[in-house]
């Protein structure tokens, strides 16, 4: 694996780690990652931490349209997510779009896991 792909996966992974959405399996998977010495051996575990960790637009739509949304987020919040993710449907997404996913699918398109 190059520098700059290094470069880039280390990159998205801060922000991945950044983000509040990401859920902690997939923060423990990053920092991981990032700790590594040798990070081409520690990259098949974290790509399929990141496959796991990426939600669909269907999961989303799911997600957003539960109770358990509605008790985490708020019911308020949870309707707006809910929105958001009809309206990504709509328009043809594939994946959710949240400042964990958005880094988490670079990754995967970069190292051509996706």
């Amino acid at each position: 694996m190059d520098k700059k792909v290094i470069d880039f996966i280390t990159a998205k992974t801060q922000d991945l780690l950044a983000a509040p959405s990401a859920n902690p399996t997939l923060k423990k998977a990053a920092q991981a990652w990032i700790d590594a010495a040798d990070k081409e051996a520690a990259t098949p575990a974290y790509v399929e931490a990141l496959k796991q960790g990426v939600s669909t637009i269907d999961e989303l739509l799911g997600f957003a349209g539960s109770d358990t949304a509605a008790k985490i987020l708020g019911t308020e919040a949870a309707a707006q997510l809910l929105a958001h993710a009809k309206d990504l449907n709509a328009n043809g997404a594939k994946f959710c779009d949240c400042p964990a996913c958005t880094p988490s699918l670079a990754i995967l398109r970069e190292v051509g896991a996706l």
